[in-house]
């Protein structure tokens, strides 16, 4: 494990860009940028468009490593270049961002008020190639779409069991039991959710460390408890369906938190800018998501 890579993720001023859409998400996050579904009719293609858009956010002079500690990336982007180089490297090397792959296949059906994750039978090949490509850590997310007691016990055991793999791989592991924004007794999951975590965190051994990304909870400070734990590297917070502004505004008082965000991040940006007017829309994004995270409220 990077020396310099771990101590930046644990006390670094900033946030995660979360740069994993896949699949599923892909001609969504493409529409969004502005790029509609007739321009492409091949997988290929259309992950060649969306490479291209990922490359214009990750090479743009608002994104570095001063307020940017993080980048989460596809597997497929992990496969790619950026300006020649392997996209983990260049981030690293050239924008001083630790990179991070996700490495789910997806979510299962709901079952007791949740989703699990699909088995990841592809995990020992993936991590195998994200060490080649010198990658910090990994993320895999679930979600919870109700306070129902097994089904958030059974995605935490689903996320702790993949993430003692992964961690004894070499690699922190962050660990993504998301709750649906919608769910109707949303502050009622997170503290089931928040209970069934700490009762893994305290079995963990002690040079173990994990990492986790959650909703922003109703109740903020939820988890300030796991973030003082010393096997928890970092917290960080999904945007979860919220607009930007909207996400920021509740980052900014949970004292615990930092940004993860995907969508929230890349809003506003679209393929028919210019350079100047793409450039001017992510500093703006960036800055106020960056202030959300390290300048919090009372």
């Amino acid at each position: 494990m990077n020396s310099t890579q771990f101590e930046k993720i644990k006390a670094g001023r900033g946030f995660f860009a979360a740069l994993d859409q896949s699949g599923g998400s892909t001609p969504k996050a493409l529409a969004e940028y502005g790029i509609a579904e007739d321009r492409y009719s091949t997988d290929d293609e259309m992950f060649d468009l969306v490479h291209a858009m990922r490359t214009r956010v990750i090479t743009s002079p608002a994104f570095d490593g001063s307020r940017v500690l993080a980048a989460i990336l596809f597997e497929q982007t992990m496969e790619r270049d950026i300006k020649g180089v392997p996209t983990a490297q260049y981030l690293w090397d050239s924008k001083n961002v630790v990179p991070f792959l996700k490495v789910d296949l997806g979510l299962a059906g709901e079952q007791d008020g949740v989703q699990l994750m699909k088995p990841i039978d592809t995990l020992d090949d993936l991590l195998e190639r994200a060490q080649r490509h010198q990658i910090f850590g990994t993320k895999m997310r679930s979600v919870i779409k109700d306070a129902n007691e097994a089904g958030i016990a059974a995605i935490v055991d689903q996320q702790f069991g993949y993430g003692s793999r992964i961690a004894a791989a070499g690699l922190v592991p962050i660990l993504e039991p998301e709750v649906s924004i919608n769910s109707p007794h949303k502050e009622q999951a997170e503290t089931l959710l928040h209970d069934a975590i700490a009762k893994h965190v305290q079995a963990l051994p002690e040079d173990t460390t994990i990492m986790l990304k959650v909703t922003i909870p109703s109740r903020p400070g939820l988890y300030g408890d796991l973030a003082a734990d010393p096997r928890i590297l970092r917290i960080v917070a999904l945007s979860g369906g919220y607009s930007r502004d909207e996400a920021c505004a509740l980052l900014k008082h949970d004292p615990t938190l930092i940004a993860s965000f995907s969508r929230a991040l890349l809003e506003g940006l679209t393929e028919q800018q210019t350079d100047e007017q793409f450039n001017a829309q992510l500093e703006s994004s960036v800055e106020q998501i960056y202030q959300a995270s390290v300048n919090k409220a009372p």
